[in-house]
């Protein structure tokens, strides 16, 4: 008993903070908006040390591999898993949800009527005016780079931010030795990072607790029929692919010890995942769950930050929920293989080619979905809906898919025996 409570006892308390703050939700209602301020404290200080932690583990990681030629193999590897384990998480989001009517035809008048207001038509404008010029390309470009460097310490622009680590790190190899005081100065800076973020951990269940009451209350039931019918659906698809498809990842990278390490130190990932619905918080406790799992340091903090911005299980799934959401609002016929390709590139390509926003982010996303399919601009407010009810569930995914791929990455880079190699590294 002790060693369960040495262990678990951090995650054992978070989710109890989250479980009462879920009950006093439930039970006060909106009321419960009062307690939102305690949970975006929170929210805000993890934050607000993503940038500085993202440079600082990136390119402190390459700057100190002995190995210069082990970065090519970490991030080919990367690319390998990312790619693979997208296409699984989009063909089991299309499989799913295909056999399933998510909303009918006959409602459409219905939730477009309840989704046309001021508002939703000046977000829809504001997107439209951003968006309709962009070529993919143009988006692209404008994701993996910046004008500015001021630009770079926003949260905004975290894949320009990870490129420019990753070519920083190199640029600290190419110099060597005489980078060295350089590189002593970013690892005290990164141990500093680290210790920060303990001291905010101290405050997360009380924050966590604050956060999901103020959720539950504000949202509580007053969803409509088809937007209650898509969040059961793909909370379903989601737990099933959480359960089954990380635990073979997990399997496969490194078999049972693989299997008992993932499912033993993944549930502070998951809670914080849950909790905050944000990946980019989520990255200091995902990196720490990835490296007791036994993952190199460099390749935790390359792929967990990248994956972040670049791999998301949840996000993809819901871009499939997205789009036959509205085939089937629209009456767009999808379930030839025309058009289920169609479905398939539609969602990769829309969730692969943006950053990663937190909390109420994923309009760019949207707006790519509306210009491939050709559904209306005015259908903006309708993915929001969906994108704001499967929020939880999808980071969780977005989440744990970047812990589980970690596996998958460690293993293609260090061997069949790479959790071995780990465990003897650390004993000596």
């Amino acid at each position: 008993m002790k060693r369960f409570w040495s262990n678990y006892k951090s995650t054992v308390i978070l989710l109890g903070a989250v479980v009462l703050g879920a009950i006093v939700g439930a039970i006060w209602g909106a009321g419960a908006a009062v307690l939102k301020p305690f949970g975006t404290l929170f929210l805000n200080l993890m934050l607000v040390i993503i940038v500085p932690l993202i440079f600082t583990t990136i390119a402190l990681s390459i700057a100190k591999m002995q190995q210069p030629k082990r970065l090519g193999k970490i991030l080919g590897s990367i690319v390998a898993v990312i790619v693979i384990t997208s296409l699984v998480a989009v063909l089991a989001g299309v499989f799913a949800t295909l056999p399933v009517h998510l909303v009918k035809p006959s409602d459409g008048e219905q939730i477009r009527q309840e989704l046309v207001s001021e508002t939703a038509n000046s977000a829809a404008k504001g997107s439209n005016e951003d968006n309709k010029d962009a070529s993919i390309l143009d988006r692209t470009v404008s994701a993996l780079t910046v004008d500015d460097f001021s630009s770079l310490l926003s949260r905004s622009n975290l894949i320009a931010l990870v490129i420019f680590a990753l070519m920083f790190g190199v640029s600290m190899q190419m110099v060597g030795e005489k980078a060295a005081p350089l590189v002593r100065v970013l690892d005290g800076l990164n141990e500093t990072i680290m210790n920060f973020i303990k001291l905010i951990m101290y405050y997360a269940p009380i924050g966590l607790g604050c956060y999901m009451a103020s959720l539950v209350g504000t949202f509580g039931g007053e969803i409509a029929v088809g937007y209650a019918r898509t969040f059961l659906v793909y909370l379903v698809v989601a737990l099933l692919y959480f359960f089954i498809v990380y635990s073979i990842y997990a399997l496969i990278a490194g078999g049972k010890h693989g299997f008992l390490q993932f499912w033993r130190y993944v549930l502070p990932a998951a809670v914080t995942a849950l909790a905050t619905c944000s990946s980019a918080a989520s990255i200091p406790v995902n990196i720490d769950c990835a490296k007791k799992m036994g993952v190199s340091d460099d390749v935790a903090e390359t792929m967990i930050p990248l994956g972040t911005n670049l791999h998301k299980d949840g996000s993809i799934i819901g871009s499939v929920f997205k789009v036959l959401f509205l085939a089937a609002l629209f009456g767009v016929e999808v379930h030839t293989a025309s058009g289920m390709m169609k479905v398939l590139m539609v969602s990769l390509v829309a969730t692969l080619l943006v950053t990663a926003v937190p909390i109420g982010g994923g309009t760019i996303s949207e707006m790519m979905i509306l210009t491939m399919m050709g559904f209306p601009v005015a259908s903006l407010p309708i993915l929001t809906v969906i994108a704001t009810i499967i929020d939880s569930p999808a980071t969780l995914l977005n989440v744990v898919g970047n812990t589980s791929s970690t596996l998958l990455t460690a293993r293609l880079v260090d061997g069949k025996h790479w959790m071995k190699m780990q465990s003897q590294s650390k004993m000596k």
